[in-house]
Order: C-alpha cells, then structure tokens, then sequence
C-alpha cells in the first residue's frame, strides 16, 4: 500500500471512519429493536448486513470470496471460522449472504442497545465460564430458529494471536445434534486491517475461503473428535 495513502488514511480514520461506524451502529441497533420486536428476527437481519456493508464501506474494507458454489445462501449451517480481528463481524455479516445468528458471551448482553439489538436478532448468549449452562443455552435457542438460520461459531473460543487455536466442540455437538452440516470458512489477512486489541485500522482486502460443508452424524465420541480434527486441519490449510 502506497506509504503517502496510509499517513492520509490516519486522520480519516479518527474524523470520518470511527464517528461514523459509531453512529452506524445506534441508527441500526435501534432499528433492528424495532424491527425485530414488531416482525421478526430474520427481518432484522437485513438491517445488521446493511450495518456490516457501511462499515466496510467507510473503512475501504474490501470482501474476496472464494467458494461461493460450496454453500446456499437459503440454507442453513453451523458456521464455524478462525478468528484473528474484529473485522471478521462485519465481513461475515455483509457478504456471506447467510441468515448469520451469532454465539456471543453472555457479557455482551448487558452492553447498552447493541445487547438488545443482538437479541432482537436472534443471537444466542451463552455463559463461556460454565460449559453446561451453554449447552443449555443453545439447546433453548434452536427452538426458535427458523429453516434459514445459520449459527455462527468462532471455535477457537477467543481471538486467535497466532496460529489457530484448538477448537472447542460445542459447535460441533450443535450440529450433531440439530442435523445442520457444518459449514468451514477460513478468514484470510483480517488481522492486518485491524489487530487485535488495537485501534490500528487501515484499509485492506479480506478473503473468505468457504469449504464444502461437513454432515456430522449422531457419532461417538472418538469418532467426533476426529471430525473436529478435520475441520480444523481444512480451516488451517489456508491460512
């Protein structure tokens, strides 16, 4: 990237990018209450991928994807992704064409507006510290999700710093158990748009790598962690 175009970006960023991510983020978490509360959460849903696709917008956040002809955008999945920045949020949002309900700690909820909008959306919160208390929470949640809705998972559990972490199984029990396939994306150079834990942002092109889908049958245990394995191992074989 052209060094003259990255000092120039700086004072943009603080001016223009951050203040009207800000004010992005209240215009559409009130309306995605209102949305939701009167219609439902699937109609809110257009109302969060346009959010995602401003923000990318205003930040010159441009999407690759790669693998468009391995899933249905009106299907639904367990969607599970590595996790390097916060820009994996909106990128996954806006241009997935998914029905996207995320698995947010349950911290979140008590975060003014965006905690009620992300339930007016049909996220799932879940206790992070008591395992069982999530499965428990995600097991009410699928009750009312509709034909369409995928769930998204970040396996590793946290933002990864370096190479992919483990992940943890609750996503895949999740599709055991709901006979949704598991749906792998690779999320390639987010974390040089933004790293973690910092507010470094600077224009840039992420890439989404869609995988084939992975059916996970009613299985023993050995046998799951071996499908874990695997997807883990195709999600990594990109990065």
């Amino acid at each position: 990237m052209n060094a003259l175009f990255k000092i120039a970006y700086q004072p943009y960023k603080w001016l223009i990018v951050i203040p009207a991510i800000i004010l992005n983020t209240l215009v559409m978490a009130l309306s995605c209450i209102f949305v939701g509360a009167v219609f439902s959460p699937d109609k809110a849903d257009a109302l969060a991928v346009t959010w995602a696709r401003i923000v990318c917008a205003i930040a010159f956040i441009r999407v690759r994807i790669q693998g468009k002809q391995n899933y249905n955008p009106q299907s639904s999945y367990v969607v599970v992704a590595n996790h390097k920045s916060m820009v994996d949020i909106p990128v996954l949002q806006g241009f997935t064409g998914l029905t996207i309900k995320w698995v947010m700690k349950k911290e979140l909820k008590k975060i003014p507006v965006f905690g009620t909008a992300c339930a007016s959306l049909g996220c799932i919160y879940v206790n992070r510290s008591n395992g069982q208390a999530a499965v428990e929470s995600i097991k009410a949640a699928k009750k009312n999700l509709s034909d369409k809705a995928s769930v998204l998972f970040f396996p590793e559990g946290t933002r990864s710093r370096g190479n992919l972490l483990p992940f943890k199984k609750g996503a895949f029990v999740f599709a055991m158990n709901s006979g949704r396939p598991v749906l792998p994306i690779t999320i390639k150079n987010s974390e040089h748009i933004l790293p973690s834990d910092t507010l470094a942002l600077m224009p840039g092109t992420v890439d989404l790598i869609i995988h084939p889908p992975v059916y996970i049958p009613n299985c023993s245990k050995p046998e799951l962690n071996n499908k874990i394995d695997q997807i883990h191992q195709t999600v990594d074989s990109v990065l």
